[in-house]
């Protein structure tokens, strides 16, 4: 009899437990690291256009986790982002939908507290969940202000690791030692980045460069033999685009100086002008590029 109880507790017990399971779904969550993707992918965006915005990130309850505000961008357009970046999370829903529907009537929604119904804020969304939102002010036009977002919200659709998921896996690429050597003799891509978030390049030089700005890539910089005078930050000179997400100047005023010699390495944020401007004698360096 004692044991027929047990076993009447015991599946009561994982009825129970089976029934609490089936009511807890899993969810995902925006990290620190994640807003910080985010703001980065739509600062490095902004710096292409006006160069002027205010960027915040709150999470799937509305509460700020990150803001940037890149030179010269009016104050007020601290809160306004905030609330824009609110608004788009709460309601599930890009901003400019509310704007729309204002300006064709529905003056009403108006009242709605904590609302700010201005185009430039939109949800952030990874597998089909929002896990936040983003939210700009300040740029050139309310259409720019909604790239702006959306550069930094798309920023976390392959970023699967700073939300706790797992990254896909992909072919190992291995390379010998010989043909190594063979691209770092030319300066060339050891692998490009198709079909992946990142590239490898063996370069090489031994003259200045131009200042250089990718509006998508970080550089992370190994140098391998050599020494050259590297100038990061400031502002380019004469700046042209030269290809997608790529732009070049002459030199570059201000910023930083460094000499960078055998084993530095050196991380250059995507948007940060940075720039080759003494070369004594070939340099050889990985540059890992990822977006």
């Amino acid at each position: 009899m004692r044991a027929t109880r047990l076993a009447t507790v015991a599946l009561l017990l994982a009825g129970v437990a089976g029934a609490a399971e089936a009511q807890v779904a899993e969810k995902k969550g925006l990290t620190l690291d994640g807003a910080r993707q985010v703001i980065a992918a739509a600062t490095a965006y902004a710096r292409t256009k006006a160069g002027t915005a205010v960027i915040a990130v709150v999470d799937e309850g509305g509460n700020l986790m990150a803001l940037d505000r890149l030179d010269n961008t009016f104050a007020a357009g601290a809160n306004i982002s905030i609330g824009k970046a609110r608004t788009a999370v709460l309601f599930k829903r890009p901003t400019k939908v509310f704007e729309d529907i204002i300006k064709n009537g529905r003056t009403s929604m108006v009242a709605l507290n904590d609302f700010t119904p201005l185009q430039g804020g939109v949800p952030i969304a990874v597998d089909g969940q929002i896990v936040g939102g983003v939210g700009v002010s300040g740029a050139a036009s309310a259409q720019e202000d909604e790239e702006v977002a959306l550069a930094g919200a798309n920023a976390l659709a392959t970023i699967k690791t700073s939300l706790g998921g797992t990254t896909p896996s992909e072919t190992v690429h291995y390379f010998t030692r010989d043909q190594v050597a063979a691209s770092f003799a030319r300066g060339a891509v050891l692998l490009d980045g198709t079909g992946r978030s990142y590239m490898v390049h063996t370069s090489r030089r031994e003259t200045p460069g131009q200042a250089e700005i990718h509006t998508r890539d970080t550089d992370i910089i190994y140098v391998i033999e050599g020494s050259a005078t590297f100038v990061t930050g400031g502002t380019a000179v004469d700046t042209k685009t030269t290809a997608p997400d790529e732009l070049r100047g002459s030199a570059i005023e201000g910023g930083e100086t460094r000499r960078i010699a055998k084993g530095d390495v050196i991380t250059v944020p995507a948007g940060t002008p940075h720039w080759f401007k003494d070369v004594k004698g070939p340099i050889a360096y990985y540059t890992v590029k990822v977006r």
